[in-house]
């Protein structure tokens, strides 16, 4: 009967029935396309995804990015613009979780109708191992799709919360859900507690990472110590070792090099501030181990200059550097970023 119908219309019916008599729907089988291929819009350069063999543009959206609460004051329509907006100038990688309030609903209605031309990541924050396949359903609905590209173990609530030996339970049953074909790939993120993480990239189990990485040395609510910025570097090293793709997160630290940087610094010069969040990619694109940068836009306006930056020459000069130098240390140094605690 699949066969007949498409796995789409499937399940479609499918859903209709089970909601007809008031049962949950479980989450389909065998829904993840054969030989998916992604159709570039040749307008951001692209690197190879690590061992998941995907070719992607190196800049991804970071669904983050979308809730009102976390600072995006557009109406709900016009964000689920800005998510097809941000695909029609060539993204094509998108990052989300269950807990980013209305951030999947928005990116399923967005990328109606193109779902199978993007790489779609979500991830669960459980600690429970019985509560994955709950966590991963309401992502299916919330996505409008069948299948995800990837699913990551959060990092923050998730991983931060838990063991190694707690992690991989988590994962134990996100790879019953690959079985299955609701997904394609398993990853984790980290914000920080890179011991942890360390451990989970050497056990092999995983194809991609998602990692703070940013000339800010900050994560959820931590600023690095030394030693943390030390074993993030291996993982990395350890990552590429595998084979695995490398996602940067907090690559404009978390808004700080970005829209809130005349918040953390007053004073700062205004010009100097725009110049900011390009600095802040050339940077982290110095490192040919990174694959791909999942960044937050609120606005059409930092998509375009985000494809701007990643479209010119990346080269990471000295007047970056020091113009990163120089805000980093009064960002550090202000009240906002003094009451993170230190790892």
């Amino acid at each position: 009967m699949t066969d007949r119908l498409g796995r789409r219309e499937f399940l479609k019916r499918a859903a209709l029935s089970a909601a007809a008599v008031a049962v949950p729907v479980a989450v389909a089988s065998g829904a993840v396309p054969k030989d998916k291929r992604i159709v570039l819009a040749d307008m951001i350069p692209t690197r190879i995804l690590g061992k998941t063999g995907m070719k992607l543009p190196i800049l991804g959206y970071g669904g983050a990015g979308l809730p009102k609460v976390w600072g995006n004051n557009l109406s709900l329509p016009d964000r689920v613009k800005l998510v097809r907006y941000s695909y029609d100038r060539g993204v094509r990688y998108y990052d989300t979780a269950g807990n980013y309030m209305e951030s999947q609903a928005i990116i399923g209605e967005g990328l109606k109708g193109v779902r199978d031309n993007v790489y779609l990541v979500s991830k669960v924050e459980t600690t429970v191992p019985g509560q994955v396949r709950k966590a991963v359903e309401k992502s299916l609905k919330e996505l409008q799709t069948d299948y995800l590209d990837a699913i990551l173990i959060h990092g923050t609530p998730g991983i931060e919360q838990m063991t190694v030996a707690g992690a991989m339970k988590i994962h134990a049953e996100l790879v019953k859900l690959r079985n299955e074909k609701i997904m394609r790939f398993i990853g984790f993120s980290a914000h920080s507690y890179f011991d942890k993480a360390l451990a989970l990239i050497s056990s092999g189990g995983f194809d991609q990472c998602m990692l703070a990485y940013g000339s800010l040395p900050r994560g959820h609510n931590q600023i690095f110590s030394a030693k943390m910025i030390e074993l993030r570097n291996s993982c990395i090293a350890k990552a590429h070792e595998l084979g695995m793709g490398i996602v940067a997160m907090k690559v404009i630290g978390a808004g700080v090099l970005g829209a809130w940087s005349g918040y953390i610094v007053p004073g700062f010069d205004k010009k100097r501030l725009k110049q900011l969040p390009a600095a802040a990619i050339r940077y982290v694109l110095q490192d040919k181990r990174i694959h791909l940068l999942a960044i937050g836009m609120r606005l059409t306006g930092d998509i375009d200059a985000n494809i701007k930056t990643l479209s010119g020459d990346t080269t990471y000069t000295p007047d970056d550097r020091a113009l990163l130098e120089e805000f980093c240390a009064k960002a550090l140094a202000s009240d906002a970023m003094k009451k993170m605690r230190v790892d």
